[in-house]
């Protein structure tokens, strides 16, 4: 019972790290601190904001990376340790989800790579950044849904586990 109450500690502490990580990617355009970054890079990808194309681009691209790495990590750890406490079953849905954030993410950097925005005209420019936000919102909805889902998972069996220690 305490691995199983460690494992439950480890994994939430490595959503709040997945959550620094998605942060810090929306910096650059959300498990705490990656959600805040992903978030401030949205806000610096706002539509017609100033400021080298090239560099907000670049800054984004690499929280994204950071992100995909720092979920991969984790979603690897929670695919190899939970199914003895959750269930194959439950463990398979959240690889389900696994697999769908990646897939966004990795669709968020080919976006990225492909976009044309160096020279279009204003409003042209404008509808291109604001379809890289959009696209770095899901990304983040889904990293939020998906960590509120095992949060809430993961705090109900670990007060079974404190109720039954």
């Amino acid at each position: 019972m305490v691995d199983e109450r460690k494992l439950i500690a480890r994994l939430l502490d490595q959503h709040r790290s997945v959550e620094s990580q998605a942060k810090r990617v929306l910096g650059s355009l959300a498990d705490h601190e990656a959600r805040a970054s992903l978030e401030k890079a949205r806000v610096d990808w706002t539509p017609g904001r100033f400021g080298s194309l090239q560099e907000r681009r670049e800054r984004l691209r690499e929280e994204l990376a950071t992100l995909e790495a720092g979920l991969k990590k984790h979603f690897r750890l929670e695919e190899k340790s939970l199914p003895s406490l959750l269930g194959v079953l439950l463990v398979r849905a959240f690889a389900l989800q696994h697999r769908e954030i990646l897939r966004e993410i990795e669709e968020s950097r080919s976006m990225l790579s492909e976009a044309k925005l160096e020279g279009l005209e204003r409003d042209a420019l404008l509808v291109e950044e604001s379809r890289v936000q959009q696209r770095i919102g899901v990304v983040l909805r889904l990293v939020e849904e998906h960590a509120a889902n095992e949060e809430l998972l993961l705090g109900m069996i670990g007060a079974v586990l404190a109720d039954a220690g």
